[in-house]
């Protein structure tokens, strides 16, 4: 009894002994996709794109709220000497105006993200082929960012994991 504990003992030593070993061969890399996102100069360009495509809508929703402010301002300093009528049309149109803003800033919103993503989308691609080709250039074996971006053949453990599940799968 005494000779299989100690054989299972060494047994344990040499697969943590082995384990160091294994590891050093594996080259890996890592990627701060953020700094390069920041420091790409397509990102750049995409910014300047989508800033000049929305300035014109931009421009316009900051006169509206100018608008709109001054109507409540006219509101505020004549609406005790106003007739009724006029000022429930006042502050109807107020309220109209406010209304039909927050749709145009909403939508303005919605469009920009839309268009901000599409892009950077585009360009998320790009760096994720330029890090595999760097990758495969220094024969990388795994490069980490924020998830895995590329990873050779040789650590892919995904078909074993897949075999394993299935063979401990039961059925329901």
């Amino acid at each position: 009894m005494k000779i299989r504990n100690h054989s299972m003992v060494l047994a344990a030593a040499g697969v943590l002994l082995a384990a160091p070993a294994v590891a050093a061969e594996q080259r890996i890399g890592y990627v701060d996709a953020v700094r390069v996102l920041e420091s790409a100069p397509q990102a750049d360009t995409a910014r300047a794109a989508i800033e000049k495509e929305f300035s014109s809508r931009d421009k316009a929703l900051i006169a509206a709220q100018k608008e709109v402010k001054a109507l409540e301002d006219k509101l505020d300093k004549d609406g005790a000497i106003m007739s009724d009528t006029e000022r429930a049309r006042l502050e109807r149109d107020i309220i109209s105006k406010r209304r039909d803003l927050k749709r145009d800033q909403d939508e303005f919103r919605e469009d920009l993200n839309f268009r901000r993503n599409e892009e950077f989308g585009k360009i998320q691609k790009v760096i994720v082929d330029a890090i595999q080709v760097i990758a495969k250039d220094q024969k990388l074996d795994l490069v980490m960012g924020q998830g895995v971006v590329y990873f050779s053949p040789e650590v892919d453990l995904t078909e074993q994991v897949i075999k394993k599940l299935k063979a401990g799968y039961k059925g329901s």
